[in-house]
């Protein structure tokens, strides 16, 4: 290629370039006077509409001024209203607490006047009594004075004379008068009394056992005997000691004598020895195994039957531990009666006097099963058996009408509900019954003893019979020193002396006995 054409295509290219240049700066000049204009524009739209706000907002803070004040100016006018109504109702309060006051102001006035009344009573009474003072003194004194004039008392002699005639006479009327009282009270109180013990003693129908404190198996064969003694004596020794028992073999033929004042125990080993004397052996790990064994058994056993005792009582929420002692009170007895069924009984003749007296049945059962729970604790605790037994059933939530009627049953309170009286009633009522209970010899002699040894004690007695098996006192009294109206104070004074210084089930009866003779010779 020349260098013309060459220079020719350089200058084209340099020529291209300016116009080039040229054409992009018109249109770009072009571009930002139109963005100029548009941006203009939407400044102009942005004021316009600002200020149309700015003129919306004044219109609506005006219009919000106006509706605020309105509802203000509403407000106060409603609080000034509710002012007026307050104190309006205030002064018409205080205008009948004006009133009250004057009417109770009235009121003390007129009690004022009347105890000013009554203190001129009084004072009038006060002068009057103490005239009669004086007339009194004087008529003493002549009294005295006549008296001294007619015998030959002195003047303390005269008075202690007439102060002994005076307590005679009151001593006289009084006895008069409490015969009378008590004619009528027991007329009355003795039927219903007689009514309810009878209609409780008649619905209920309960078996008794006498139990005592040994218990007798019969041994298998004779070669039986020889296992239990075991090579010299370790086979009884073993059981003795598990147990706590005594073992006799030889005070009856072809039997075994378990003897323990504990009864629990002594259940325990009757029941350990039969299941050995089934199986056929006995040693030292049997009779552990037979022990254990029959420990669980006897444990559950007892469960069983404090629940079964609820039962029958149809008595809920009793504690396990109460239900435990419970069961436990039939390996238990009290004068060789069964103390489980006589807890029992107590609960039911408690009920059924409940009943017909319109008390609370169900607190008087659960007290009368309860009330010898007592005797099933251990003997380490101090107390009676009432005492200890209220307060173990307390620890375990019984109430204080039950605690109370168990604590107060032998008189270790003072029983002041009537449920509680019940429960004494029926205790009484279950140990009396005819063939309940039994006692040694040595005992019944002791209490005939001591009963006419309390009969005795008086001053006029000549002498005391204890007849019926202990159940009556017959007092026979001197005709010269005891007089029929002494007789009836006699009478309360020795039954009072006998139930605060013996123990005794049911009730003794105290008969004064006064025989006036009057002997004559003719000659």
């Amino acid at each position: 290629m020349s260098p013309l054409a060459i220079g020719i295509g350089i200058v084209g290219l340099i020529l291209g370039f300016g116009f080039s240049f040229i054409i992009q700066k018109i249109l770009n000049n072009k571009v930002l006077n139109s963005a100029q204009s548009e941006a203009d524009k939407i400044v102009q739209r942005a004021k316009s509409k600002s200020s149309k706000m700015e003129k919306d907002s004044k219109d609506k803070a005006r219009q919000f001024e106006k509706k605020s004040r309105r509802n203000a100016e509403e407000d106060i006018k409603r609080e000034k209203q509710k002012a007026k109504d307050l104190e309006r109702t205030y002064t018409q309060k205080l205008d009948g607490l004006k009133k009250k006051e004057q009417s109770a102001e009235d009121r003390f006035q007129g009690q004022l006047k009347k105890i000013e009344s009554k203190e001129k009573e009084i004072i009038n009474r006060e002068k009057r009594a103490d005239n009669k003072v004086v007339e009194l003194e004087e008529y003493k004194t002549q009294l005295k004075q006549k008296l001294e004039s007619v015998g030959s008392y002195t003047q303390n002699q005269a008075k202690d004379e007439l102060i002994r005639s005076m307590e005679e006479e009151a001593k006289a009327d009084f006895s008069k008068t409490l015969v009378k009282l008590e004619e009528e009270t027991k007329e009355l109180s003795e039927k219903k009394a007689k009514r309810i013990v009878s209609l409780a003693v008649s619905r209920f129908a309960g078996e008794y056992a006498s139990d005592k404190t040994s218990s007798l198996i019969q041994l298998p064969n004779e070669d039986m005997k020889g296992k239990v003694i075991g090579k010299e004596g370790r086979n009884i020794r073993a059981f003795e000691t598990m147990c706590g028992v005594d073992l006799i073999l030889d005070e009856v033929p072809d039997a075994v004598v378990i003897s323990a004042f504990d009864p629990v125990r002594r259940e325990v080993a009757r029941r350990a020895l039969e299941v050995m004397f089934e199986d056929g052996r006995i040693h030292p790990q049997m009779i552990e195994q037979s022990v254990k064994k029959v420990k669980k058994e006897l444990f559950k056993s007892i469960r069983e039957d404090g629940e079964k005792a609820c039962d029958e009582l149809a008595l809920t929420g009793v504690h396990k531990d109460i239900l435990d002692l419970i069961g436990s009170l039939r390996y238990r007895t009290s004068y060789t009666q069964n103390n489980y069924t006589h807890s029992i009984e107590v609960g039911m003749f408690a009920g059924m006097m409940a009943a017909e007296m319109g008390e609370d049945v169900k607190t008087a059962r659960r007290a009368g099963l309860l009330h010898d729970i007592g005797k099933a604790l251990d003997h380490s605790i101090e107390g009676s058996h009432a005492v200890i037994g209220a307060d173990y059933a307390k620890t375990r939530g019984e109430s204080e009408a039950v605690c109370h009627a168990i604590r107060s049953h032998h008189d270790d309170e003072k029983p002041n509900t009537v449920i509680a009286h019940l429960v004494s009633a029926a205790d009484a009522i279950s140990g009396a019954r005819p063939g309940a209970r039994k006692s040694t010899q040595a005992n019944y002699y002791k209490r005939l003893e001591d009963l006419e040894t309390i009969g005795n004690s008086f001053d006029g007695v000549m002498k005391t019979f204890a007849v019926q098996a202990g159940r009556e006192v017959r007092v026979i009294v001197d005709s010269a020193k005891i007089t029929d109206e002494h007789s009836v104070m006699l009478s309360k004074d020795i039954a009072k002396k006998i139930t605060r210084e013996m123990k005794f089930p049911g009730q003794i009866k105290v008969t004064v006995v006064r025989e006036t003779k009057a002997v004559e010779h003719a000659r």
